[in-house]
């Protein structure tokens, strides 16, 4: 009884992690949105004797910057995905799992899954439809989608073709998806 009840405390914890880590990237994308800085990003300075050619390469950074951005903000959602999959994994190893432990583990594995390649299939519709770039954050009930703006901002024909993707892929109500712009 003992062993039963710490494995569905690893898999609860589990599953907390992994809602925890969604909603942390969530919030993060939003406090970018706000804000329009990364934490820990770098800032390139150019030395005095730089010539000409440096300084057409370095009109291109506040691109670099918002891309520095979505790769950022997709490690971040990857690690946080990896530790919670090898949680899982760890949780599901045990010889000793209970059958009703092991489904649990399995569906979340899946969900996780399934999660993973809907988030991929909006980003590259997105970006399929001329957008620079974007990163999705899906949950079972919500997504967020952060997307490069455009030089005149998201205008409501961007916002309506953005949540049609999303509504299409993931079948959730409009209030159901948040769209953000990075600059």
């Amino acid at each position: 009884m003992n062993k039963l009840w710490k494995r569905n405390a690893v898999v609860g914890a589990v599953l907390v992690l992994v809602v925890a880590a969604i909603v942390l990237n969530g919030r993060y994308a939003e406090n970018v949105q706000e804000t329009g800085k990364v934490l820990g990003q770098a800032t390139e300075v150019i030395a005095p004797e730089t010539g000409a050619e440096d300084a057409s390469e370095n009109a291109a950074a506040p691109e670099t910057a918002s891309s520095d951005y979505f790769a950022a903000a997709r490690l971040s959602r990857q690690q946080a995905r990896d530790s919670a999959l090898a949680l899982l994994q760890e949780a599901g190893a045990d010889e000793n799992a209970d059958e009703q432990v092991m489904g649990e583990v399995t569906r979340s594995i899946e969900a996780m899954a399934s999660n993973t390649m809907s988030e991929a299939q909006i980003e590259n519709m997105i970006t399929a439809k001329g957008y620079t770039d974007c990163v999705v954050f899906l949950s079972d009930d919500s997504v967020s989608v952060v997307v490069a703006s455009k030089d005149d901002g998201l205008q409501t024909e961007d916002v309506a073709r953005i949540t049609d993707v999303v509504k299409q892929e993931t079948g959730l109500p409009v209030s159901a998806i948040k769209i953000l712009e990075v600059n």
